[in-house]
């Protein structure tokens, strides 16, 4: 075995089996505690690289001014992006180095869920060369491969389209809004071609490693929310569509701006009807308020009239 073998994958798979003894021999559950373990464990550099993310995506408008004003020259605008993240304090190294470091574990994680699903001699002879004959007896092997109806050892549709659907969740999240078009375009084909990916990854292989997916972008759709909130997900559902009908939130704002709009009437209505009391209290209209002297001067006009 060589060195990736020793150090990082064959401690993975004994961990498997061994929790997988001690988890009522469900090898599923063993999947979900285990990948929830190192993501926890990895949750600092996580949360590092999203923190990352969120910022350079914070600078994306500046950065596009900067693209636009020194668009001919290259040096510049280097020297000028250079300026513009030391004075907002991002590392552009951010956004990579957390995942470069939690890469090579997931993939050990990988491995280690497919070498532990052995479903044939051979499969079991090739494990047996990875076990601390110390630690795990083979009355431990082989695995119970059932769990909640599947079996983990084979390719299952629900588990592929749990992953494609999840995963997709995740990438529409960091999925940031550009304004550039050519940008968009790429953002949105790759928004479709991972979770497409996946899922079809997903329809090949055993469906544990499906299992370990799903939970993994669960908690990483956990994780995001927690740092930018929904993000490029537009959850909300109660906006009116641009060209559609209102939705049910609107209709209620227009009645109450509506009821509102009558208390108001009524309010002054009521607010009116002293006054009219008191002009007639005082034996004049509100009529002949209004008209002022207009009402003497058709009395003079008539007295006028009269002595002719």
């Amino acid at each position: 075995m060589n060195i990736w073998d020793i150090a990082i994958l064959q401690p993975m798979i004994n961990i498997l089996i061994w929790l997988s003894h001690y988890l009522f021999n469900s090898f599923g559950l063993t999947i979900i505690v285990l990948t929830l373990i190192i993501r926890f464990a990895l949750l600092p550099l996580t949360l590092k690289q999203l923190h990352a993310t969120k910022a350079m995506q914070t600078l994306q408008p500046k950065l596009m001014e900067l693209q636009k004003k020194y668009a001919k020259d290259k040096g510049k605008l280097a020297q000028e992006q250079m300026a513009l993240y030391k004075e907002s304090g991002v590392n552009p190294a951010g956004c990579a180095v957390p995942m470069i470091i939690q890469f090579p574990i997931w993939i050990a994680l990988y491995q280690a869920i497919i070498l532990s699903l052995a479903v044939n001699p051979e499969a079991l002879l090739n494990l047996s060369k990875y076990l601390y004959s110390w630690a795990i007896p083979l009355a431990m092997l082989p695995l119970n491969n059932s769990f909640l109806g599947l079996n983990l050892a084979s390719p299952n549709f629900v588990m592929a389209i749990l992953t494609g659907v999840t995963m997709w969740i995740q990438q529409k999240m960091v999925t940031p809004q550009n304004q550039d078009p050519r940008m968009a375009q790429q953002a949105q084909m790759m928004l479709w071609m991972m979770p497409i990916m996946f899922a079809f990854f997903s329809l090949t292989f055993p469906s544990g490693l499906s299992l370990y997916w799903v939970i993994s972008n669960l908690f990483s759709i956990v994780a995001q929310y927690y740092v930018t909130g929904w993000g490029g997900l537009n959850l909300n559902i109660f906006q009116r569509p641009q060209g559609g009908k209102p939705s049910s939130n609107n209709k209620l704002q227009k009645r109450l701006s509506l009821e509102e709009s009558s208390t108001k009437d009524k309010t002054v209505e009521s607010d009116e009807a002293p006054k009219q009391k008191e002009g007639l209290s005082d034996g004049t209209s509100g009529d002949k308020r209004q008209d002022g002297g207009g009402s003497d001067k058709k009395g003079f006009g008539s007295i006028k009239r009269w002595f002719r």
